[in-house]
């Protein structure tokens, strides 16, 4: 007989999804995006909330109702060969080369860089993220526990935290919304929803998914039916609760220029909210909330790829890629956190739309019967665009790597692509790539006659 989720265990699988999904990018963006989108602070969170939330929501969901065993399977309904590259591509982004990389050196740079003699800020960096994988290494040894580590301990104590702030903020708010500024002045919602590509939690559904299933499988649950259910369930509330903080952040920066300034980025914007509040102590505050929020995306994202390359490569055993992860993850971490994010934007330009298209085709796949040729040309359509996306986004921070017949592509698009301008060209390449897919001919299997 199949067993009953209780709420409770919905709330804790919710609850550790959330944690795996909010780290300190998901706090130092929408606090800063307040302070920019000012009086235009709904049209803002609006559209930061679809693709911070709706998408990674989607990509939970993706999981949950296709059946699929992971990343590399989902994938593969574009093609074998594509369902590898893209599956290792894409733990490599989330994993150590960059998202694993950042959850070391946001806290530090936040918590701790702006009281170190800068002479010694590359020492002190080594030893911070020596102290801080070597937690991730022992919390991940274990993936059966991932649950009761980030679920029932790690994110209670972050959010207690974080609330200590965010309830002050609100009961004693620092001063009234100011006018927009930038992009937030004409397309604060178009702006917004791309702000909620930093946060790379779209991405991250594709990883955390599988984590998911196997968490409510290890409820006792087996009938698919049943999984996609308690998916849905521990799915909404997570949303729930990051759509909940996401707008309160985002309320508290946008209330914050009249008292405390602008500031370069939402590290600085934090770190500043809780020194007007809580003086010296705000600054152990932030410390701690930042770094719990890290610790527990870490944790996460190490075990989702140790799992992962394990499952691809089982000669090596689950625990020794967590070892390596957490190696290659501190050597990169220690090139410092502008190096890390200069380098990670082209790669999420280009894998972002591609990451979008097969979570929207994989819950739309009933309409076309799991048609392949729908999910090959939809998806070589939208690389065909954000391959330049990325391209393009590369040769902004080095100029040496254009080349011109990337260049004359790249024109071409921004003269006759609709919505390339913004940053979104590859929408109507994806509809158009669905639309021949479904209208391909099926090759008709060969009957043998007796």
């Amino acid at each position: 007989m199949e067993k009953k989720i209780s709420f409770s265990t919905y709330a804790i699988i919710g609850t550790m999804l959330f944690g795996m999904f909010f780290g300190a990018g998901n706090l130092i963006f929408p606090i800063q995006m307040g302070q920019l989108a000012g009086t235009n602070f709904w049209p803002a969170l609006i559209g930061f909330l679809i693709t911070a939330i709706g998408l990674p929501f989607m990509g939970i969901l993706a999981f949950g109702l296709s059946g699929s065993s992971g990343l590399r399977d989902l994938a593969s309904r574009v093609h074998p060969l594509f369902g590898v590259i893209f599956a290792v591509a894409l733990y490599l982004t989330i994993g150590p080369f960059f998202a694993i990389p950042r959850t070391a050196t946001v806290p530090f740079v936040v918590g701790f860089e702006p009281y170190i003699n800068p002479v010694h800020s590359s020492l002190y960096l080594g030893l911070f993220s020596l102290v801080f994988f070597a937690i991730v290494y022992y919390f991940s040894l274990n993936p059966a526990k991932i649950i009761d580590y980030i679920g029932k301990y790690l994110t209670p104590a972050f959010l207690v935290f974080l609330f200590m702030l965010i309830v002050i903020a609100i009961v004693k708010p620092m001063g009234h919304f100011d006018i927009p500024t930038g992009d937030y002045s004409d397309l604060a919602f178009i702006t917004g929803f791309k702000e909620g590509y930093n946060t790379m939690d779209a991405l991250a559904s594709l990883a955390f998914g599988i984590v998911v299933i196997k968490a409510i499988k290890g409820q006792g649950i087996t009938n698919p039916k049943e999984i996609a259910k308690a998916t849905w369930k521990s799915g909404i509330f997570a949303m729930i609760l990051m759509m909940l903080i996401y707008g309160l952040i985002t309320y508290m920066g946008a209330s914050s220029v009249s008292t405390i300034g602008t500031y370069d980025n939402g590290g600085l914007i934090f770190a500043a909210v809780a020194q007007h509040y809580f003086g010296s102590f705000g600054a152990i505050l932030l410390a701690i909330i930042i770094v719990l929020a890290c610790l527990k995306t870490s944790i996460g994202l190490i075990t989702s790829c140790s799992e992962f390359f394990n499952h691809i490569y089982p000669k090596i055993s689950y625990k020794l890629f967590v070892l390596i992860l957490c190696f290659l993850s501190f050597f990169i971490a220690n090139f410092g956190l502008n190096n890390i994010i200069q380098y990670a934007v082209p790669v999420l330009m280009l894998l972002y739309p591609l990451a979008i298209v097969l979570i929207l085709l994989a819950l739309c796949s009933s309409f076309f019967k799991l048609k392949q040729s729908v999910y090959a040309t939809a998806m070589f359509f939208t690389f065909c665009v954000s391959f330049f996306d990325g391209y393009s986004t590369l040769v902004d921070t080095l100029p040496g790597a254009s080349l011109p017949l990337f260049e004359s592509i790249k024109l071409f698009f921004m003269n006759n692509l609709p919505l390339y301008d913004i940053g979104l060209g590859w929408i109507i390449p994806a509809l158009l790539g669905t639309f021949i897919g479904y209208l391909w001919p099926t090759r008709a299997k060969k009957t043998v006659v007796q």
